[in-house]
């Protein structure tokens, strides 16, 4: 079996970080690990409290992880502050972590900052190269970059610069996009539109926690980036498509949606 770490914060409405992504893992039939980075007090409705995980706490799980049962593949989700980031730097070098999956999440969909504003610099100068494929949507492109992207040319040359900062394939989601969910890949100097549907929904919390999971996913099982970023896409597609609505807000995906339920009546 193949075997897929998060590292993330956790969710205790069970809608995203570390909750959805084990889910998604679970769906895809691997197994998952986790190392948590902070705890979240949150519900459909926002985020209501951060309270990060010492840096010390944070190695000490991530060494019994990579000493014991060696992931595959990696996601990188929540990451509050330097000190999580030296540690995560660390260890991904020193054990030299397979497919590295950067879900570049820095404000949370209720508008929340996930991220302290100081450590800005340092994920993006000594934390991002590290990775091997990165999932920005529009408004973390954009701060990342530093630029704006509206239009499709811009979203082709935003793809490129990053392309030229980092060294890993880029996966730019498009779900902002109030027309369409035409996302772009970015491999081996080439772009690759990966078309969707503009979904109305309001059930779409974690979606970009169970993208990059189901990415990594693609990748701990040997398929390509392009394959892997078309079944993530199909996957989120049909989670959201479900239309589980749970909660007052922006409710949860349905991540077992492909799994018949068990007659437990």
């Amino acid at each position: 079996m193949k075997i897929v770490l998060t590292i993330a914060g956790s969710d205790c409405s069970g809608g995203a970080g570390i909750q959805a992504d084990l889910k998604t893992i679970a769906a895809h039939g691997l197994y998952g690990e986790s190392v948590i980075t902070g705890l979240t007090a949150q519900n459909t409705m926002g985020v209501a409290k951060i309270v990060p995980v010492s840096p010390e706490f944070l190695e000490q799980q991530l060494e019994c992880v990579f000493t014991d049962i060696r992931p595959d593949a990696v996601k990188i989700g929540m990451i509050p502050g330097i000190g999580q980031m030296e540690v995560i730097r660390k260890c991904l070098l020193q054990y030299q972590a397979n497919h590295v999956v950067m879900d570049t999440v820095m404000v949370s969909t209720s508008g929340k900052n996930l991220m302290e504003p100081n450590a800005l610099n340092f994920y993006k100068e000594k934390l991002l190269p590290l990775a091997d494929l990165y999932t920005p949507n529009l408004p973390e492109a954009e701060i990342l970059l530093q630029t704006t992207i509206k239009t499709k040319e811009e979203r082709v040359a935003a793809v490129r610069q990053f392309a030229l900062q980092y060294k890993g394939i880029v996966y730019l989601k498009g779900g902002h996009d109030d027309f369409s969910a035409d996302d772009l890949l970015f491999c081996q100097g080439k772009p690759v539109w990966i078309s969707g549907d503009h979904i109305e929904s309001e059930n779409t919390h974690g979606t970009g926690c169970t993208l990059s999971s189901a990415i990594a996913c693609g990748l701990a099982v040997g398929l390509s980036a392009e394959e892997s970023v078309r079944r993530a896409k199909d996957y989120l597609t049909g989670a959201i498509l479900d239309g589980m609505n749970l909660g007052k807000g922006n409710g949860p995906l349905n991540h077992m949606y492909r799994i018949n339920p068990t007659n437990l009546t």
